[in-house]
């Protein structure tokens, strides 16, 4: 190893010595023979370049031998964060469709290919047909709602992407017993607050940044909402009905948490337009909120009457009448003890509480059909029919 110092050193003498083997090769030849002294010349400065050029690669390069570094005269180059986001693949436009590279490629293929929900996209666009509509009439302006796409995200991805400062309202399915979550951004709420407070049209909507939304702001943005929330409980409904209630109001994302960060959730964006006004509004459906009809959004088309086939419904329905049942009739029921009921051996007595004229049960499994008296016909005991529990369906009609 040796210091920079030793290397200038090195350098100079060398340099002394190809002078010096120069003025040597001048002095013997005494001025003549050109050619020869030409090309000596040469080969002495080609020979003196390699060495130099020799000597600063392996002054530049670490040297790893035995662990030891080199030390002083090294120079490292520190990335700047354009180039290290470059390197690990995380772009910031992510959501123009383009392909992901890097450790983020890696970390999407252990996301769960979720199957796609055909049907979902016919509810959004009736969603999207209604809330046009529907805000026409709430705003009594030019409004244009369109759906940009539907996708599905991890709900923690989803939250730390929310752009700030923005409206997040919590809504529960009331028959699916869980949750969603939309989310209103800046530029709409503004919009919206704009418009309903009798803002000019042809101007801009005021934004002011950097404080918190006002009561009123508030206010405005939940009736908005709870407007989508009813256009959407009436998109749901040819498929299954579903209420859908307001439940809060947040500006936080931590505390809008409706689902772990793992969980997977369908995100339906929407672009709200009116005139040269607008902005855009997100809607969250955790897979967990759409489970209980999981089996109806994957079908192709709506309702269930396409492909009937009325022969087969013919031929089941008749041979359903010619099924044999069986029918039970029970006197009394009792409830026990488990203890008393394993205690019971040959020859105990159970005491009812029917009396002779008490009347029966007819059932068929778990449903009372009928109930009669208890008698004799013969030397079988019979059940008279006193009152019919159940309706025929064809009584009905």
């Amino acid at each position: 190893m040796t210091a920079p110092g030793d290397d200038d050193a090195d350098q100079e003498a060398m340099m002394a010595e190809w002078e010096a083997a120069e003025a040597a090769a001048g002095g013997g030849d005494g001025g003549g023979g050109g050619d020869d002294e030409g090309g000596d010349q040469d080969d002495l400065a080609a020979e003196w370049e390699a060495m130099m050029d020799g000597e600063g690669a392996a002054a530049a390069a670490p040297s790893d031998r035995g662990g030891v570094d080199s030390g002083a005269g090294q120079s490292t180059r520190v990335l700047n964060q354009d180039e290290i986001d470059s390197l690990l693949g995380f772009e910031e436009d992510m959501d123009d469709g383009s392909e992901t590279s890097g450790i983020q490629a890696i970390l999407n293929s252990a996301l769960v290919s979720y199957e796609r929900l055909p049907m979902l996209e016919v509810v959004f666009d009736r969603l999207v047909r209604l809330m046009t509509t529907s805000l026409r009439n709430f705003t009594s302006d030019n409004v244009e709602v369109s759906l940009d796409n539907i996708t599905s995200i991890r709900f923690g991805d989803y939250l730390n992407s929310i752009p700030l400062p923005a409206m997040l309202s919590v809504f529960k399915a009331e028959e699916w017993d869980n949750f969603g979550l939309i989310t209103v951004d800046s530029s709409l709420i503004y919009s919206v607050v704009d418009v309903l407070l009798g803002g000019r049209r042809g101007t801009a909507a005021m934004r002011i940044e950097g404080r918190p939304y006002t009561t009123i702001e508030r206010s405005l943005v939940e009736r908005m909402v709870q407007v989508m929330l009813s256009d959407l409980s009436a998109a749901f409904e040819p498929l299954s009905p579903v209420t859908f209630r307001f439940d809060r109001l947040e500006t936080n994302p931590r505390f809008a948490t409706i689902s772990r960060p793992s969980n997977a959730a369908i995100l339906i964006r929407l672009r709200i337009d009116m005139e040269d006004r607008g902005g855009r509004l997100e809607m969250l459906l955790p897979y967990a909120t759409l489970e209980p009809v999981r089996e109806l959004l994957l079908q192709m088309f709506m309702g269930e009457k396409f492909g009937r086939d009325s022969i087969w419904e013919t031929h089941l329905a008749e041979e359903l009448w010619l099924t044999d049942v069986e029918l039970e009739a029970v006197l009394d029921q009792q409830t026990m003890k488990l203890s008393d009921v394993f205690a019971l051996e040959v020859g105990s007595q159970l005491m009812l509480s029917a009396t002779p004229n008490s009347l029966v049960n007819l059932r068929c499994g778990d449903v009372q059909l009928y109930t009669g008296a208890m008698g004799r016909k013969g030397e079988q005991i019979a059940i008279r029919i006193k009152d019919r529990l159940i309706q025929d369906d064809r009584e009905q009609e």
